[in-house]
């Protein structure tokens, strides 16, 4: 049990990071995370509130003993992560650069299987 508990905090860590070093460019409405949403036909009203959400998954996800705001989490980091890839793929069609995405993707699942084996659920 204790291995399971030091993989789900480093998976979760990672994943955690990832969103968040993703979240605060949108927040803070750099150039190129706006350039590159836009492109994909957002609006720019949106970018800050898809980062204060990313923000608020990845900190959710992070604390102990939330389990349904957690539940929830897991489920709004999977649709941005799932919605990032498929509005990148409508736009400029399915690349090899594509196969990044697989990486956070897999996090969060393996975070989410960990958590579940990690509080006897799974």
């Amino acid at each position: 049990m204790k291995k399971t508990t030091i993989v789900y905090w480093v998976i979760t860590g990672l994943f955690a990071a990832f969103m968040l070093f993703s979240a605060i460019p949108d927040i803070i409405m750099v150039p190129e995370a706006v350039s590159m949403l836009t492109g994909l036909g957002y609006p720019k009203y949106i970018i800050p509130f898809l980062g204060v959400a990313k923000t608020l998954g990845a900190m959710a996800i992070l604390i102990p003993n939330l389990d349904r705001l957690k539940e929830w989490a897991y489920a709004g980091l999977f649709f941005d992560l799932i919605g990032a890839a498929y509005s990148i793929i409508a736009k400029e069609g399915l690349q090899i650069q594509m196969t990044f995405m697989l990486l956070p993707i897999g996090f969060l699942f393996l975070s989410h299987y960990l958590w579940h084996k990690k509080a006897g659920i799974a």
